[in-house]
């Protein structure tokens, strides 16, 4: 953010120190209503309300303690600034943290097909009618990017492992909550107690400060506490689930373009019933199935914008030679069905 805030300073952008400080503290604090485990038990702890909409109510509470001094950066964050580029900054196709995270991402998990040249896209940004554009030198490392976004998506933020692993979590969770909707115990943190034993909505948390005060003394570990503990538990779907996650027998997962058949699944259910002992009622926790989908270039987020050596603007799609880059926008989408290993 800081280098993008130089480069525009450096093509005569009027951004004056105030404003380059309140988008630095947007950007570092866009993503502070993430809870455990980031997007995996996103709407699970937390009936219907985004990490956006969190992030949103913490910053507001900082607000207060630091008596009104983030009030701009709030408004950047939230778009109801006039300076629209400095939010598209913040959110939007090409904000500074997708282009962080992208990079990150792709050296933690060795996926280098994820590697793009941020620092050469921040160097041919610039700002046309108020909005955030890129010069036409730059369409090359835009549609990089772009390549790069859809690569990674499927290769490690939508790969079948991961998806394995965060329905096992979000399984975790229901059946803990529907037992203690029973009145059975469930070992768990205070804090995480809370969210287990209450239904919280998106209006709980604007009539009582309690819930965000609980929400942001979570962490991974109060999740994982309950899972380890789970393990022993008396009930067989939250015990055996806990146990598979635990010992990363993680459910097989299967891609395709078209929905399972329901005889599968029927079949896939059955051999459940017979090999762990549940009922008809439960058996969704050890077979389930959902859509995926995935577009990197998302035209209902806004454009991204190529700024013409003609001074006209023009949407990369149209701006780039690359035949392909039109279905780059369009939503990928593909069904899943999950189960253990032991049904295969």
């Amino acid at each position: 953010m800081g280098l993008a805030l130089e480069t525009l300073k450096g093509k005569e952008i009027e951004i004056s120190q105030e404003e380059e400080e309140a988008a630095i503290i947007a950007i570092l604090l866009h993503d502070i209503g993430h809870g455990p485990f980031s997007h995996s038990l996103e709407h699970t702890l937390v009936q219907g309300v985004s990490h956006e909409h969190i992030s949103s109510l913490i910053m507001n509470e900082m607000n207060e303690v630091f008596g009104g001094k983030l009030s701009l950066a709030i408004d950047i964050f939230k778009g109801q600034y006039h300076k629209r580029f400095l939010h598209q900054l913040v959110s939007s196709q090409l904000d500074t943290d997708r282009m962080d995270y992208l990079n990150r991402d792709s050296f933690f998990t060795g996926v280098s097909e994820g590697v793009i040249s941020f620092d050469r896209i921040i160097k041919m940004l610039n700002v046309a009618d108020n909005g955030l554009v890129v010069e036409q030198k730059g369409i090359y490392s835009i549609e990089k990017f772009l390549i790069a976004r859809r690569l990674m998506y499927w290769q490690v933020y939508l790969h079948k492992t991961v998806l394995s692993a965060e329905q096992m979590l979000i399984k975790i969770l229901q059946r803990a909550k529907e037992l203690t909707d029973k009145g059975e115990a469930v070992f768990a943190t205070p804090d995480l107690a809370h969210f287990i034993n209450n239904t919280v909505t998106a209006e709980d948390f604007l009539r009582d400060k309690i819930h965000l005060d609980l929400f942001t003394r979570l962490d991974d570990t109060d999740v994982l506490s309950t899972i380890k503990i789970g393990v022993k538990h008396a009930d067989t779907v939250l015990s055996k689930l806990c146990e598979q996650f635990m010992e990363r027998k993680l459910y097989h997962v299967e891609l395709s373009n078209n929905m399972p058949t329901k005889e599968r699944i029927d079949d896939l259910r059955q051999a459940a019933i017979d090999l762990f002992d549940v009922s008809e009622e439960d058996v969704h926790y050890f077979v389930f199935t959902q859509s995926v989908e995935n577009s990197a270039y998302d035209l209902s987020e806004g454009s991204i914008n190529i700024l013409m050596k003609d001074g006209s603007i023009q949407d990369i799609t149209t701006a780039s030679d690359l035949s392909n880059l039109e279905m780059l926008a369009k939503k990928v989408k593909k069904f899943m069905v999950a189960y253990p290993k032991e049904l295969r």
